[in-house]
């Protein structure tokens, strides 16, 4: 009986050990971004889950940008996607996506780059944002030329004041410009939410219903307008749940665009209602440098880690000494501590990025870790500006 007990109290399922640790660190150089197949398998699930079917989501591939993931997509029904530049849209569509929408209003010689995208995957449908009268005839010309057809989604502005053209006549107006063209269709409405934001979920319900008013007002008559319901692209990860409810109770076709719950975060939690994803992508850093007792310098500078948000920028796992960031430049990051601080040089810190989708970018490709171990490496193909087009 001795020899049972022994055996099921050394056994490694009856040992905790934390999900992000990995054992062939000395491979892997420092600062590195871990991506985790297993948990981004996870997300995934819970977004097809949340959306209603795979179908009903556009995932924004601008979080991860790796052919890797889109094919992880792929694989689980995903087969539309949101990209934010020519070259990710690019690699989503050489990844085996059947419809991509460029989420911006192409302008310069980004149009005919557009238009060089729908003729290199032609078994992929293109699409893109429009809201300017003078950027759809743009369009119209270049696809005329092309002989090409391509489709676009009125950008609607819903309160962001980032892009978009407000529900109003002039959105009417241009809508009519849309359907009378020759060479372009009207794909559906396009509403991107990211002002809405509210830990407390019947707070930020009542901030989207006021801000989502005008919007279907002016849809209802936009409907009538053209003789169809049309569909939207809309939201992004805090207001999912909205959109999928309101095409229900409408009977609209919804598809939602969040893409940051691929990955998740350490800064979502902090202004979104509580959400079932878990952290997928972990940044790895080493301590370089120990200058006092209490200061510690890691090497996870402005080029590993994103830096558009406020201090600290990154959440650790492993390290809960107090302290504060005291310092942040190209490569590295200085730690002090209140008291003597632990950690020594070479020492290994875990840490989930405040936001994942700048910090991505930053990385050429991302450490692979299964069972523990660094695996293979899945290379950040569309971090770069242009790829072939």
């Amino acid at each position: 009986m001795k020899h049972w007990i022994d055996r099921i109290s050394r056994s490694p399922s009856r040992v905790s050990r934390p999900w992000y640790e990995v054992d062939n660190l000395n491979e892997v150089p420092s600062p590195a971004l871990l991506v985790f197949p297993d948990r981004v398998q996870a997300n995934l699930d819970r977004m097809i889950e949340a959306a209603g079917s795979a179908q009903l989501l556009r995932p924004h591939v601008k979080t991860h940008k790796m052919p890797a993931v889109t094919q992880m997509c792929i694989a689980a029904g995903i087969t539309r996607f949101k990209a934010a530049t020519i070259a990710e849209a690019e690699m989503t569509a050489d990844a085996g996506a059947s419809s991509v929408l460029l989420a911006v209003q192409p302008v310069g010689p980004n149009v005919q780059r557009f238009v060089k995208l729908m003729q290199r995957y032609p078994g992929c449908q293109f699409s893109c944002l429009v809201d300017d009268a003078a950027v759809l005839r743009q369009l119209e010309r270049a696809f005329q030329e092309a002989g090409v057809q391509g489709d676009v989604w009125l950008d609607i502005n819903v309160g962001m004041n980032r892009t978009g053209i407000a529900p109003s006549d002039a959105a009417s107006d241009l809508v009519r410009s849309i359907v009378s063209s020759q060479h372009i269709g009207l794909a559906g409405i396009h509403v991107y939410d990211g002002h809405l934001h509210d830990t407390d979920a019947e707070r930020l319900k009542r901030q989207f219903d006021e801000a989502m008013s005008p919007l279907w007002e002016w849809l209802s008559d936009c409907q009538q307008l053209v003789g169809a319901e049309l569909e939207l692209v809309a939201g992004g990860t805090p207001t999912a749940e909205f959109w999928r409810a309101e095409a229900l109770s409408r009977q609209l076709q919804i598809e939602t665009g969040a893409g940051t719950t691929v990955f998740w975060d350490a800064g979502q939690p902090t202004f979104s209602p509580p959400m079932a994803y878990e952290p997928a992508a972990v940044l790895m850093t080493r301590v370089i440098s120990c200058p006092s007792e209490s200061h510690v310098c890691v090497d996870l500078g402005h080029k590993a880690v994103a830096s558009e948000m406020p201090l600290p920028r990154v959440k650790w796992l492993n390290w809960d000494e107090r302290h504060e960031v005291v310092g942040h430049n190209e490569e590295h990051m200085v730690l002090q501590t209140e008291n003597p601080c632990s950690l020594l040089c070479g020492d290994v810190l875990y840490g989930i990025p405040v936001h994942i989708c700048p910090t991505v970018a930053l990385h050429q490709h991302a450490e692979c870790v299964r069972d523990h171990r660094v695996t293979d490496q899945w290379r950040v193909v569309a971090r770069d500006r242009k790829l072939t087009i």
